[in-house]
């Protein structure tokens, strides 16, 4: 069993910080609006064109730390599926708690992703 919320996230992932400028500027005239890091280095977030469905862009160097973390968490996932049931659980509580509030629901979710972020450190070899 799995949740899915209906907006996915997508990762760019780009060779060097050198290509971010580049990939800014072509992702702009596909409609993408640049919003910066957001406070998180290592990722360049963007909305969505209004034509398309909701989602999540990033742009991240290959070397980020970020992306690293965002690939040891599905990792992680994929390897234990009892941590996924475990998420997906979480993330159905949270979504009927904060139901009109996306940030209270990511920032409820924060915690169990940086605790499994960790336990993928420890646990799985490197990417």
């Amino acid at each position: 069993m799995t949740a899915a919320k209906p907006i996915i996230d997508m990762d760019v992932v780009v060779p060097s910080t050198a290509y971010i400028r580049a990939t800014i500027l072509a992702l702009a005239t596909l409609g993408y609006v640049h919003q910066g890091d957001l406070g998180i280095k290592g990722r360049e977030a963007f909305l969505w064109p209004s034509n398309t469905p909701r989602h999540h862009l990033y742009v991240c160097p290959c070397d980020s730390k970020e992306l690293r973390r965002h690939l040891l968490f599905r990792d992680y996932l994929i390897k234990y599926s009892s941590e996924a049931h475990r998420y997906a659980l979480l993330k159905r509580e949270l979504a009927q708690k904060f139901a009109s509030d996306r940030q209270a629901y990511t920032d409820a979710k924060s915690e169990y992703i940086q605790m499994i972020t960790e336990r993928a450190l420890h646990d799985l070899r490197p990417i």
